[in-house]
């Protein structure tokens, strides 16, 4: 998934609540489910379509062996020709057989890598109590589900530990919230205040808008459903860059033991 996804889902992990109107009773208890959604996850593996300038691409996403890989299923809404798929299995093949043959200290430092990106995603989540000012917008229906609807401002006081939470200071939104699972149902953000995503190269401006929804995906998690972003970068400070992402996430399906991947039966 796109990084934005992952900053989108943890910055506003802390909205929902235990049957109180209270907002800050409704943070509170969303960081409780909206963790356990987080630890799930990884355990996952999915349809992601993305939107393109020439059209679209469906690829299929799992998890080989500690983090995740993406093969291409299909292209504009038509399943891929016998040579591509042929293509496709062998890239999958190939990459699984590179995974199985790495040694220990290099499969420690790819699943490092994919560990560290959603690490950074948790403390985003615990810092939301301390970045934002929540507010209580209305209580209404979205489709069958009754919700909560809430904004989140940035607090003028917050001082961010980190680079990465910085992020917070400059982002305002509103999120739908289901009343009886405490689940995100709906998120809109905006970026009010130029922050810096990926360090000091690129700085997303104001006017950036990203969109997520969420579904049930059982067992009851829910994990995202879509997301989309309309952006507004300057690069180094000079160039301007606007950007769209598009993305759907479907057939959601836990994931099998990996042990049989290397070639080893399952227990």
């Amino acid at each position: 998934m796109a990084r934005c996804v992952a900053l989108i889902l943890a910055l506003f992990t802390a909205l929902a609540s235990a049957g109180q109107e209270d907002p800050q009773a409704i943070v509170q208890r969303s960081v409780q489910v909206n963790n356990k959604d987080w630890l799930a996850a990884p355990t996952y593996s999915y349809l992601e379509r993305d939107v393109l300038a020439g059209g679209t691409r469906t690829s299929e996403v799992t998890m080989i062996l500690g983090s995740p890989y993406s093969r291409v299923v299909a292209a504009n809404g038509k399943p891929l020709t016998p040579e591509e798929q042929a293509q496709e299995q062998q890239k999958l093949e190939k990459a699984t057989a590179q995974r199985c043959a790495e040694s220990k200290p290099a499969r420690e430092a790819r699943i490092a890598k994919y560990e560290s990106e959603r690490r950074r995603d948790h403390l985003l989540m615990d810092e939301m109590i301390k970045a934002f000012n929540f507010k209580l917008v209305s209580e209404q229906k979205s489709g069958p589900l009754d919700v909560y609807v809430l904004r989140a401002t940035p607090r003028p006081d917050y001082q961010p530990p980190s680079k990465e939470t910085k992020v917070l200071t400059g982002m305002q939104g509103e999120l739908w919230i289901d009343k009886q699972t405490f689940h995100w149902v709906k998120v809109e953000a905006e970026v009010i205040h130029t922050v810096s995503i990926i360090g000091f190269l690129a700085r997303v401006q104001p006017g950036t808008r990203f969109e997520l929804n969420n579904m049930s995906v059982g067992n009851g998690v829910w994990l995202p459903a879509h997301f989309a972003m309309n952006s507004l970068a300057k690069i180094l400070f000079f160039y301007t860059s606007k950007n769209q992402e598009d993305e759907t996430y479907y057939d959601y399906k836990p994931i099998r033991n990996e042990a049989a991947t290397c070639g080893r039966p399952s227990p």
